[in-house]
């Protein structure tokens, strides 16, 4: 990982909620919180992927959030994820996500910076 990283760093992406991102609750077809979380750890990977050398990914370690608001299949939600600590491979962010009508959900979200090619095997070792 380059030095550049700092807090303050952030990343956002937008997805239009379709029927695949969403669970049903009595007519309505609404932002699923399983979904939610992929948007926003999406978001993280989007903030830490210029910074990151080409033998390295990062892998989720922990998010708490608070869903506060639905989402309606149809609409466009967007999720921003900012560094709040650096601590040698670990990486904090606070994480917001807004649709239309405001903020839908906010926490925080932790990631760990990994050799791919020691993660892999590590993997393989699983598998055997």
């Amino acid at each position: 990982m380059g030095d550049q990283l700092t807090i303050g760093v952030s990343g956002s992406l937008t997805w239009i909620v379709d029927e695949r991102h969403c669970t049903r609750r009595g007519d309505h077809d609404i932002f699923s919180t399983p979904n939610l979380v992929h948007l926003l750890e999406d978001a993280a990977i989007e903030a830490l992927a210029p910074y990151l050398k080409e033998e390295e990914g990062s892998v989720g370690s922990r998010v708490e959030i608070a869903h506060v608001a639905p989402t309606l299949k149809g609409a466009s939600v967007t999720a921003t994820a900012t560094v709040t600590e650096v601590d040698r491979r670990r990486v904090t962010f606070d994480v917001v996500a807004h649709d239309h009508n405001g903020r839908i959900a906010e926490g925080t979200h932790e990631r760990f910076i990994i050799n791919l090619d020691k993660f892999a095997a590590k993997l393989a070792e699983l598998g055997s």
